[in-house]
């Protein structure tokens, strides 16, 4: 089917990614802590918070510090997207092979399914853009431009430096096989004219 293997694809690997920042803390009591902010799907950074450097927490000087940005938005819209996609061709699949008599006999089916498919079309390449955009964006929140923001970092006798930050390539390729699976779906769609104007030539 036109678009079963990219949805799961999809729903894996942005709806299971988890991801850490680390940061390298010396403060009051404490030298070269490492402390992290572990994020996940559906990405809102903003309720992420690292971990402390230790428990008196620098003597005081260091407050909860929280990641910044929401990301659910775009990230639910494209996840959300792939698992509606992924039902809509198990269940046109089931009808091609189940009900082939059915969909060849009614004229309306064909059109309905291309339709579907340009809207599908459409859909997933402005999902796409927006998590492309989202992404890029959660990088810079999740990388070292952070610590210049960060108040306790900024504290008397207090250094911090970026550590690392989990490798987001699994992300990147979600965004990348976005060509393919427009490319996927044009196939599909010239094959379901093809279908609706034969039908329609014998009607």
């Amino acid at each position: 089917m036109c678009c079963v293997v990219f949805a799961i694809f999809v729903f894996a690997t942005c709806g299971g990614f988890r991801g850490e920042t680390a940061l390298l803390v010396s403060c009051e009591g404490v030298v070269n802590k490492t402390v992290t902010a572990a994020f996940t799907y559906p990405f809102r950074l903003n309720t992420v918070v690292f971990s402390a450097p230790d428990p008196k927490g620098c003597g005081g000087t260091w407050a909860d510090v929280y990641l910044v940005g929401d990301f659910s938005s775009s990230a639910h819209f494209f996840v959300t997207l792939a698992a509606l996609v992924f039902l809509y061709c198990v269940t046109a699949l089931v009808v091609y092979i189940g009900y082939n008599h059915v969909y060849q006999q009614n004229n309306k089916f064909p059109l309905t399914d291309l339709s579907i498919s340009v809207l599908i079309a459409f859909l997933w390449l402005v999902s796409t853009f927006v998590w492309a955009k989202a992404l890029a964006d959660i990088k810079v929140a999740t990388g070292a431009s952070i610590v210049p923001g960060i108040e306790s970092c900024k504290a008397p006798g207090t250094t911090c430096l970026f550590l690392s930050v989990t490798s987001m390539g699994i992300l990147n390729v979600s965004v990348v096989c976005m060509p393919s699976t427009i490319w996927v779906q044009k196939m599909c769609m010239a094959e379901e004219a093809t279908l609706s104007g034969l039908l329609l030539h014998h009607v």
